[in-house]
């Protein structure tokens, strides 16, 4: 049956099951009193649904609140243990995969380390080695959770790279500056891990994980318009234009910010990436003179360079050591490269916020960010300039990982709360079982 608009009454049906198992997520618990309101539905209406949620076991009773001159309402929320997803950040020195129910609270993480003792970057993103650690890891979680994986909503990733969605082999990844040509992960994930054909997997940019998470419940709640920066070896960014909305990755990082510069790691000079990616500015201190510890992996390097150049005084309270004048000279033009960056982004998109995240940029923190944003206001144009607030997320290293569970979960409200069935997959070629194989030695 048609109703206005060219809407049939199951698509108003889920529209309003949406409506309600959001306010409830974000805002819960609540009344169905309070609910119509909200939402702009009928009392009928929302005890309709409402039922039929309670019926399905996505929403439970949650106590009672007093009301003026009446009985006590029922208060409703969510059922956390109706549903379940999994989130897994292909990161830059290791796989995180963790679980979660419905409410997102974590029930299981596995970490995965990946190797940074090799010359070169594509060492640790070799493609059997990472699709071993994201199946062993699955494989522990819901070991160790004890969940029945027919609960789960899916699997969403975080990756660094480019992701084409394909007709044949669902999410392809391009990650040029980790050796990843038109890599088929969906595919290679769905003939490794053992887990139902009818779990989805939601494969997309790192950086955007990272601002879905960051816009749902960190630093980026009730902003309309928000860039969410990722900083790591390398940078990445997110444009969000509201707080529901997964936004859309962009390759900041591979803007030109000097021509003819700095080889970047993607093959092209001058990116903004081949100054102010951790993995550049590592190189950059160790050219000027500095000797950062490598071997141990970048995120050690990172803390030893903050360390020298911002040195903390005594514990007796006297004067503590001088700076090391190279990382502190590398460190404020590194800052000079992110400020101009961050003014590019000011200048493009007019956003509310910009969020820094990322292992680098949580390490960096506050007293690095102070200087980016003088640099900042000083590159962009006075008015977006004016209106911005530059600051940390809030949800630390596990953003990417949260927003990578968010994938299916926002799909799972999208419809309804109902699950869309996956379609029947040919059987795997004869290279992905080589892949598999290999992967498994």
């Amino acid at each position: 049956m048609k109703v206005r608009g060219g809407r049939t009454v199951r698509d108003l049906r889920r529209e309003n099951r949406t409506a309600v198992l959001q306010r409830l997520y974000f805002d819960g618990p609540l009344s169905r009193f309070s609910l119509g309101p909200a939402i702009g539905l009928s009392s009928g209406s929302v005890s309709n649904v409402v039922a039929e949620l309670v019926a399905e076991g996505l929403v439970e009773e949650a106590g009672s609140v007093d009301s003026a001159g009446g009985r006590p309402r029922t208060l409703l929320r969510i059922s956390p243990d109706s549903a379940y997803m999994i989130g897994v950040d292909v990161g830059e020195t290791r796989v995180r995969v963790e679980l979660f129910d419905l409410a997102l609270t974590e029930l299981a993480r596995v970490e995965k380390p990946l190797s940074t003792a090799g010359p070169r970057r594509v060492d640790r993103y070799d493609v059997a080695v990472v699709v071993a650690h994201i199946r062993d890891g699955i494989e522990q979680v819901v070991r160790e959770a004890r969940v029945d994986t027919q609960r789960l909503l899916g699997v969403g990733v975080g990756v660094p790279g480019i992701v084409e969605r394909t007709p044949e082999g669902g999410a392809v990844v391009h990650g040029q500056t980790i050796g990843w040509d038109a890599v088929p992960l969906e595919r290679l994930l769905r003939d490794s891990v053992p887990l139902p054909r009818t779990v989805p997997y939601y494969i997309d940019n790192g950086a955007k994980t990272l601002g879905q998470a960051e816009m749902w419940f960190g630093a980026g709640r009730g902003a309309s318009n928000a860039v969410v920066v990722l900083f790591g070896s390398g940078v990445g960014a997110c444009v969000v234009d509201d707080d529901l909305r997964p936004g859309r990755a962009v390759e900041w990082g591979h803007l030109t910010v000097r021509v003819r510069g700095r080889r970047c790691r993607c093959g092209s000079q001058g990116c903004l990436e081949a100054y102010a990616g951790a993995e550049a500015l590592l190189q950059r201190w160790a050219e000027a003179g500095g000797r950062p510890p490598l071997e141990a992996g970048e995120e050690t390097a990172l803390t030893a360079m903050l360390a020298a150049a911002y040195p903390v005084a005594g514990l007796d309270g006297g004067a503590g050591p001088e700076p090391d004048a190279t990382a502190l000279a590398v460190l404020e033009e590194t800052a000079e490269y992110l400020g101009a960056g961050f003014a590019d982004l000011i200048n493009l998109f007019q956003p509310e916020r910009i969020l820094v995240g990322g292992w680098a940029g949580l390490q960096l923190g506050d007293r690095f960010l102070s200087t980016v944003r003088t640099h900042a206001a000083a590159y962009a144009l006075t008015y977006p300039a004016s209106r911005v607030h530059i600051e940390l997320g809030t949800l630390g290293p596990d953003a990417v990982t949260v927003g990578a569970a968010i994938l299916p979960l926002a799909e799972f409200f999208a419809h309804g709360g109902r699950r869309e069935p996956v379609e029947a997959e040919e059987p795997a070629p004869a290279w992905a079982t080589a892949l598999r194989e290999r992967a498994a030695h």
